[in-house]
């Protein structure tokens, strides 16, 4: 239900989890047991866990600023990208040889640094896609 704003803390660099199946009370337990947040649009489920976050509206900067505010976390540029986007592992920087043929070469040719995830070995660099995050994420104003 909020896996795009996961997606977008992630970018940002902090640890979201997301839980894309269970039913109430394994999301519940699972919130538990790693003493997180949970972030729902469910206001029953919002209500029978003491540490959660109702996100009511849908726009994806509208749920960023929620949370940011609401938890009073700090942005901090120099942990964008930290975190695989998909598997929220903290990503491991890597040689540029080690990145070669297995990025697009123009990629490969235009940057010196990158990054893999250790778990699905997804590897990351600061391009255009890089520079455009950064920029929605300043528009934000946070």
């Amino acid at each position: 239900m909020l896996g795009t704003l996961a997606k977008w803390l992630r970018i940002m660099g902090y640890d979201a989890a997301y839980a894309e199946k269970g039913n109430d009370n394994e999301i519940i337990e699972l919130a538990e047991r790693e003493d997180r947040v949970l972030l729902t649009r469910d206001r029953e489920l919002s209500s029978r866990y003491k540490n959660s976050l109702l996100i009511d509206g849908t726009e994806l900067e509208y749920q960023i600023k929620k949370v940011v505010n609401s938890l009073g976390i700090d942005i901090d540029r120099k942990n964008y990208l930290s975190r695989c986007t998909v598997c929220n592992i903290p990503v491991k920087k890597i040689s540029k040889e080690y990145a070669k043929g297995k990025v697009p070469s123009h990629a490969y040719e235009s940057h010196d640094e990158f990054w893999i995830c250790p778990n699905c070995k997804r590897i990351y660099w600061k391009g255009t896609h890089y520079e455009n995050m950064k920029q929605f994420i300043e528009r934000l104003g946070l």
